[in-house]
């Protein structure tokens, strides 16, 4: 890599000109842009010109030190993060720096494994943060996946309920079934809230095992098991005085929930193999597919966990109940896959409109844009057609519709259609039904149809 297609600019801060130069020549091996500044009064003329992503820089230097440096940076340049050196004995000045805004210390003489790590995980948050800043611009209007389409009744309380809770540091607990926008919703509250230059971490807790699920939360020391060579901050850390996302939460372990329950309570965490506390500050927001009651009921989630968490609730109703949202959202999305697909498209044909508005979207908006994208890309004139759509899974008409049918059974009939047409092959089937395959394996096991 060249440093004309670099990693990111990284600032090096060291009164000692051979530290200077080991640090420079080790991260553009890496393919990061590097400058250097002997003192501190350098760097912050360096920095008053901008362009870094990153300074590394010794505690102790004459003059402006570094923690004067951390000051002036978190508080000119927020965004910028600052790894600092430390010597042995002034561990406790480090970890006073990372109070003050530092995303970490490393002492000398340093490892260059734990080293490029540490600044390869600063500069991922960066660049979280910078994608939260888009998410935030997306909600006050502009264009983006992340927009919420409020033209029903129903999504405008929603939006409400948002405004209301996003100054507060209240937990709040959202329902919905998947694909309505749950964690669209969450990121909302997020980038309307204080903590929206700060990081959104959103989990799915049914995508980990349990051991690993918990070494992704609460991290874990060197030694704490078979291959944890070194060791590592969890999510609860990285997301420190930004928002977790703790999606499905009803999936969550029962071990795990204990554990989350004592963070909410004490606000620190501690790292697996570790019996030394880490206060995190971190806003908790939890999502389920499922009534948070019947969880409870049904013993999958503690009842003194769900009174913690269900401070506020906020419920995303389905996209079939809430039909003043499908066109709105539908041309929203459009918008976004004309540039992709580079095509000259004015919009729906009547026929795709009428397919739209009968459709029960069981994939809810996920489905729907699945649908305009694969509509966007086939059509081949000017406007959609019902049939670029291809919703025709299964007949919904009043006449090919026999009496008495549910939406459950018709849910059902397009499931296995799907799997049909695609020889039992769940992941091709999820992709056409427009929800992600966790959630057909759900609906399979529900409806008693695994294999």
């Amino acid at each position: 890599m060249t440093d004309t297609d670099h990693n990111g600019h990284i600032l090096v801060v060291d009164d000692e000109p051979s530290m200077r130069t080991t640090l420079s020549i080790l991260l553009r091996r890496e393919g990061y842009e590097v400058s250097q500044a002997g003192t501190g009064a350098e760097a912050l003329g360096m920095l008053e010109q901008g362009g870094y992503d990153m300074v590394l820089t010794d505690l102790k230097m004459e003059g402006i030190d570094g923690m004067e440096l951390l000051r002036h940076i978190k508080a000119a340049a927020p965004q910028t993060e600052v790894l600092i050196f430390t010597a042995y004995g002034t561990i406790a000045t480090a970890v006073e720096a990372m109070k003050l805004g530092a995303y970490d210390y490393i002492g000398k003489p340093f490892d260059e494994e734990e080293l490029l790590l540490k600044v390869a995980r600063a500069l991922e948050r960066k660049a979280l943060v910078s994608e939260v800043r888009d998410l935030r611009a997306e909600l006050k209007g502009q264009g983006g996946r992340g927009k919420i389409i409020a033209a029903s009744k129903q999504m405008r309380e929603v939006l409400a309920r948002v405004r209301q809770v996003a100054p507060t540091e209240a937990t709040v607990l959202i329902e919905g079934e998947s694909g309505t926008g749950k964690e669209v919703v969450a990121r909302a509250i997020h980038q309307a809230s204080p903590r929206s230059d700060r990081p959104f971490i959103p989990v799915n807790c049914s995508a980990f095992p349990e051991t690993l699920l918990e070494s992704e939360l609460f991290g874990y020391e060197k030694g704490a098991f078979t291959g944890a060579d070194k060791a590592r901050k969890g999510l609860f850390e990285a997301a420190h005085t930004g928002t977790l996302l703790l999606d499905e939460i009803g999936d969550m372990p029962p071990p795990l929930q204990g554990k989350l329950l004592r963070v909410l309570q004490e606000g620190e965490v501690r790292r697996l193999g570790s019996t030394v506390p880490i206060k995190v500050q971190v806003r908790i927001v939890t999502a389920t597919n499922k009534g948070a009651e019947q969880l409870v009921a049904q013993g999958t989630l503690r009842e003194d966990l769900f009174y913690r968490l269900n401070v506020v609730r906020i419920s995303i109703p389905p996209l079939r109940e809430r039909p003043d949202d499908i066109i709105p959202l539908a041309q929203h999305f459009l918008e976004i896959c004309r540039k992709k697909a580079q095509k000259e498209i004015t919009g729906f044909a009547p026929d795709a409109v009428k397919a739209m508005l009968d459709h029960p979207w069981p994939g809810n908006v996920r489905e729907l844009e699945n649908a305009v994208e694969r509509g966007a890309i086939t059509c081949r004139s000017p406007s959609i057609t019902a049939q670029d759509l291809s919703l025709g899974l299964f007949p919904l008409d009043a006449a090919s519709v026999e009496k008495g049918t549910t939406l459950k059974e018709l849910e059902q009939s397009c499931i296995l259609t799907a799997l049909e047409r695609h020889g039992g092959n769940q992941a091709k089937a999820a992709r056409e039904l427009g929800i992600g395959r966790n959630t057909l394996w759900r609906r399979l096991k529900e409806y008693g149809l695994l294999p």
